[in-house]
């Protein structure tokens, strides 16, 4: 799809956005703002910066206590789900008399059998066949070499699975300013951190933490040192996927030079450049 025409329907989205976020509609607004990240996905993050920044702003609306209450208002005021009828219990079958009954004749029954005592049983004639018990075998004595002790292994972790596109820019539209800041403070940051600064970040599968980092500096402008360089591992050592990166925003360590020498220096040139950037 064109750049302009994902730019104008993402236009068109979020003007029904604003409408219905105004007219309170609590779940069209929720749909509306979904499909929102999933058309700026269409484009390059530098050609929908405009939107995606009217689209953080809503968020903030929509996350509001007012909505908040909305929405569980809404939600009360909801009728319940439809219940399905359950199935009648299936009556027995009047029970047809005779003629003479229905008649007006007694019907005569026949009389109920006493059961009858029941005789001992025979004796049978076959003698009866011996069973063989099986004699018990002796445990084997335990080798005087001690036998290894194997221990259950701790299952890994599961990885989280992976979010769609939509949920991957509208989470790199929230980490960029987080990384502009901390390259003004002159630091670096690590996942671990930026989790606890973004309480609302899901677990990342490492695929979609290459892709958040790209898409961040795909962000930037066109000569910026690579923010990507400042989430880092340890103690403010490489990230060991950064250079993987790095190469696909046209980034490569110069001839000669060791990647975590290369990297040390992007970092240094980002510090640089937003330092006195606000």
């Amino acid at each position: 799809m064109e750049i302009a025409t994902v730019r104008r329907t993402l236009n068109h989205t979020l003007t029904e956005l604003q409408r219905a976020i105004d007219r309170y509609a609590v779940a069209v607004a929720a749909d509306l703002y979904a499909l929102a990240w999933q058309q700026a996905a269409g484009a390059p993050p530098s050609e929908t910066r405009e939107q995606r920044a009217q689209l953080k702003d809503l968020k903030e609306m929509l996350g509001s206590r007012r909505w908040q209450e909305e929405e569980r208002r809404q939600a009360a005021a909801a009728p319940p789900p439809s219940v399905p009828s359950q199935a009648r219990p299936v009556s027995a079958a009047p029970r047809v008399l005779p003629d003479a009954a229905r008649a007006g004749e007694p019907v005569v029954r026949s009389p109920r059998r006493k059961p009858s005592s029941s005789p001992a049983p025979r004796r049978s004639s076959v003698p009866p066949v011996p069973v063989s018990v099986p004699t018990p075998v002796p445990a084997p004595a335990p080798s005087p070499v001690g036998t290894p002790v194997v221990k259950a292994r701790t299952p890994r972790r599961q990885e989280p699975a992976l979010l769609e596109t939509g949920q991957l820019w509208e989470i790199a539209t929230e980490l960029r300013p987080l990384l502009e800041q901390t390259a003004r403070a002159g630091a670096t940051v690590t996942w671990p951190q930026i989790h606890k600064r973004l309480p609302g970040l899901p677990r990342l599968h490492a695929d979609d933490q290459c892709v958040l980092l790209w898409l961040v500096d795909e962000d930037g402008r066109k000569g910026e040192p690579l923010l990507s360089a400042l989430v880092t591992v340890g103690d403010r050592q490489m990230h060991p996927r950064f250079p993987a990166v790095a190469e696909q925003l046209g980034w490569a360590a110069p001839a000669g030079t060791r990647p975590d020498t290369a990297w040390s220096y992007e970092v240094l040139k980002v510090h640089q450049h937003w330092r006195h950037r606000r």
